[in-house]
């Protein structure tokens, strides 16, 4: 049996046939297959019409159909270029209509201070937010995320962050992010449960991470910071390694935070398992240098508690002695065979010098002001000769010592083709290395007294120090000039001349 349609259900069923009705021949025709003579892109204000044919994947003398269309449609979507994008036929013309995105004329973010505008601009950068790109909503949605995100694990979890767009003339837009940062959240306690071996207090003496206390107001030790929680952490299974525990581990890690966001209370679970101690060490692999003399520099010994950080320093002491004879990329592996029915660890330490090479190139960067030569005379790894790490450390301490750099880093790049031969480059930043002095003084018997001076200890790049003094009170005037070049021949004699008048 059917049952009949409601009257009122029936009267809308024929008013949305009707209505539809005029639509679908409109549709059919206008997509009807037919061959493009030509192309036209109306709405375009910035984007040239070149930019939008570069992504149609539609040509002149192309036959379309809804399904191409349908693809032009997509491809133009994915550019990002667009908010909006019809298609319509005129005769046998294409004609497409664009609502073009805005650009973003300026972006400025307000109320940050815990993390830099430049850092901020960067990650903003990234996610696609940027002074002259498109402007996309989702993207400042996304913005809005990964800011709370940075804060959140800056321990902030009352940030605010407010994005406002001001419409600008020729479609631009300017985009202000306001942060309110509010303040981080405290920890208000920490607890360690499953520590038996040792008291709690031990254990968290070099945690960046504290309980609040009556010096947190000056060392700020107390606010949240997933980073250094994570630091905090590591540091734990390090405290546990270094004393031979090696079945240590932290099972679980909570933070608890209160309503109102403004407390934190960390707990974390740990198995400390049972104390190892080293059974056998030895020493395998090439070690170029005399085996003996490789096992004098292996720090850790049968019969001791085993210690993470002892093979650390053993590792670090072989690769060094390899880095000092041109095996710049030597590494020692720490491989160790646990016996937990005894409690004890056997203990290999397998070297792989890898090749050794020689220095082809020593290249300076940064040095806008000083010249290569200065920098040159105070390397103590010169081209052509075997790869010394000895050597680069004590470059870079003479070439700190000058005063001129601010900071000064060394990287090794290995030469293209050639497995034996690494460049050295290294990057200074300079930093200002002169001085003005301006002095006043007054006596009953000289009157007011004056002075200057100006100098200069790397005048024009050149290494040399240049000084000017002038003196001037009631019975004196004198006035004094220094000249020093501390390498006036290659060997490092250094000669200096001091001129002076006075009346």
């Amino acid at each position: 049996m059917t049952r009949p349609l409601p009257r009122r259900l029936l009267a809308l069923a024929l008013a949305s046939a009707i209505a539809a009705a005029p639509l679908v021949p409109a549709l059919a025709e206008a997509f009807t297959p037919f061959a493009v003579s030509d192309i036209r892109v109306d709405g375009l204000q910035r984007i040239s019409a070149g930019t939008v044919f570069t992504y149609l994947p539609i040509e002149r003398g192309d036959t379309v159909d809804s399904a191409r269309v349908a693809d032009a449609i997509r491809a133009l979507y994915k550019t990002g270029f667009f908010e909006d994008i019809r298609v319509d036929r005129q005769g046998d013309i294409l004609v497409l209509a664009v609502t073009e995105r805005p650009a973003i004329n300026k972006l400025t973010i307000t109320g940050n201070k815990d993390i830099k505008t430049e850092d901020l601009t960067k990650g903003l950068s990234d996610i696609g937010l940027a002074e002259g790109n498109t402007f996309d909503r989702l993207a400042l949605d996304r913005v809005t995320q990964e800011l709370t995100r940075q804060y959140n694990n800056r321990g902030k979890y009352n940030v605010e962050i407010t994005p406002s767009v001001a419409k600008l003339d020729r479609n631009r837009v300017d985009v202000t992010i306001a942060v309110k940062e509010g303040k981080a959240a405290k920890i208000r306690h920490i607890n360690l449960v499953g520590n038996e071996k040792f008291g709690e207090k031990d254990i968290r003496d070099a945690w960046e991470s504290r309980e609040s206390n009556w010096l947190s107001w000056y060392r700020r030790d107390d606010q949240y910071s997933r980073e250094k929680l994570s630091g905090d952490l590591e540091k734990l299974n390090a405290y546990y390694l270094d004393r031979g525990y090696v079945d240590f581990s932290v099972d679980t890690t909570q933070v608890a935070i209160s309503p109102d966001r403004r407390n934190m209370f960390i707990t974390a679970g740990l198995t400390e398992g049972e104390q190892y101690k080293v059974a056998k060490v030895q020493v395998a692999g090439d070690t170029v240098l005399p085996k003996e003399e490789v096992e004098k520099r292996v720090l850790v010994k049968e019969g001791q508690i085993f210690s993470r950080r002892l093979l650390e320093y053993s590792s670090d002491a072989i690769t060094a002695s390899l880095g000092n004879i041109g095996y710049a990329s030597a590494q020692v592996n720490v491989v160790p065979d646990i016996h937990r029915e005894d409690k004890t660890v056997d203990i290999t330490l397998q070297v792989v010098p890898g090749p050794r090479v020689n220095v082809r190139r020593i290249l300076f960067k940064g040095n806008t002001r000083t010249s290569d030569e200065v920098l040159r005379r105070e390397m103590r790894q010169f081209e052509g000769s075997w790869y010394s790490q000895a050597a680069l450390d004590r470059s870079k301490i003479r070439l700190q010592g000058l005063g001129y750099f601010e900071s000064v880093d060394f990287d090794t790049q290995p030469v293209a083709g050639s497995p034996d031969q690494v460049d050295v480059a290294v990057t200074v930043k300079e930093t200002t290395s002169g001085s003005f002095v301006f002095g006043l003084g007054y006596s009953q018997l000289s009157g007011l007294t004056t002075q200057i001076q100006v100098s200069q200890n790397n005048f024009l790049g050149t290494g040399n120090r240049v000084s000017m003094q002038a003196n001037r009170n009631r019975y004196l005037k004198r006035y004094d000039f220094s000249f020093v070049n501390p390498y006036f021949t290659d060997s490092g004699i250094s000669l200096g001349a001091t001129t002076g008048c006075s009346r």
